[in-house]
């Protein structure tokens, strides 16, 4: 009974029109370290009516302004105890960058984290995308944060990278406390939170020793980051998916600030290790972004994995066809 009524409770309050026509729908359980939201059965359906905010017990889940002292499952994580930069509202759904927990079961923790960016074009943030990588990662052993970013039309860079950048440093920063390891912070980013994954693995910083704010002290750089599909170029323009490019630059953008955000362009020597997945059969981000971007890898003596077959059309997320080779990939690197 305990796993239908958990099954049963992944509530959207995000999505307006489909909320207001949705029946009622019981609350979740709340996860125990025996049995964490990762091992739950659950259906596509309840993943596309979700969001990174769920329900426990009836209410939704407190913004923690401040780190935990520990982690617990669905727990949603401010980034900035305030406002974050260029913050233009307080509404949770839309202006408020956070970070929702998923942990691995009691005693199969390997100490070892992955932030998730999910895809959108830039214009929301998928959850069938974030759902189902959560899962997967904490089910073996890796604690996981989906990122919910802000996204146009209302924000557009450095909003969204400045959230990318600052998930990064906030899970480093708190590693220790949480059990984690801080040399083994990783990022895997799904078509446009393909480019966000990759722009943070192309500019990064060691962090500001002479900041206030301890979680600004520490270094932004990934240890790994694993793209799947991901938009790299916004300056080729057969390449270019055009969707994510206007909701991140906006109607006014210039050269420089295009070849800046095109992450082909900025690999270097400490990009760190890659995992990238892509189809042939992809027709809304053609595969020569990644083609673009595992040329710049192997200029600058960074290694990486290229899985790059049919795969089917965009969007295909996790996936036996990559995932089991991509776990391996985790695990050799002490994931």
């Amino acid at each position: 009974m305990r796993a239908l009524r958990l099954l049963s409770g992944i509530l959207c309050f995000a999505v307006a029109h489909a909320a207001n026509d949705a029946p009622a729908t019981a609350p979740i359980e709340p996860a125990t370290a025996a049995t964490p939201f990762a091992l739950a059965n659950v259906t596509l359906a309840q993943i596309n009516a979700s969001t990174p905010y769920f329900l426990v017990d009836g209410k939704t889940s407190e913004l923690l302004a401040t780190p935990p002292a520990k982690l617990e499952d669905l727990q949603v994580l401010r980034l900035w105890p305030e406002q974050a930069p260029l913050q233009q509202g307080d509404n949770p759904a839309t202006d408020v960058p956070t970070l929702t927990v998923y942990l691995p079961a009691a005693g199969k923790a390997s100490g070892a984290a992955m932030i998730i960016f999910p895809g959108g074009a830039y214009s929301h943030v998928s959850p069938r995308e974030g759902i189902p990588a959560g899962q997967w990662l904490a089910s073996n052993g890796i604690t996981a944060f989906i990122l919910k970013y802000r996204v146009g039309q209302k924000y557009h860079y450095p909003a969204e990278t400045d959230d990318g950048q600052r998930s990064i440093r906030y899970v480093r920063a708190n590693a220790a406390a949480w059990g984690l390891d801080p040399k083994r912070i990783g990022i895997i980013g799904f078509s446009a939170g393909g480019h966000l994954a990759s722009w943070a693995a192309t500019h990064f910083d060691a962090g500001n020793p002479q900041s206030a704010d301890p979680i600004e002290r520490v270094s932004s750089r990934p240890d790994l980051h694993i793209l799947l599909y991901p938009v790299i170029t916004l300056m080729d323009e057969p390449l270019v998916e055009k969707g994510s490019r206007n909701y991140l630059v906006g109607p006014n953008s210039t050269p420089e600030l295009l070849e800046l955000l095109s992450n082909d362009r900025q690999v270097t020597k400490d990009t760190p290790p890659a995992f990238i997945v892509a189809s042939t059969q992809d027709t809304t981000v053609p595969v020569a972004n990644s083609d673009h971007y595992t040329d710049a890898l192997a200029k600058n003596g960074v290694p990486y994995v290229f899985i790059r077959e049919p795969l089917g059309g965009h969007g295909f997320g996790i996936k036996p066809t990559w995932s089991d080779q991509g776990l391996a990939w985790l695990h050799s690197l002490k994931f």
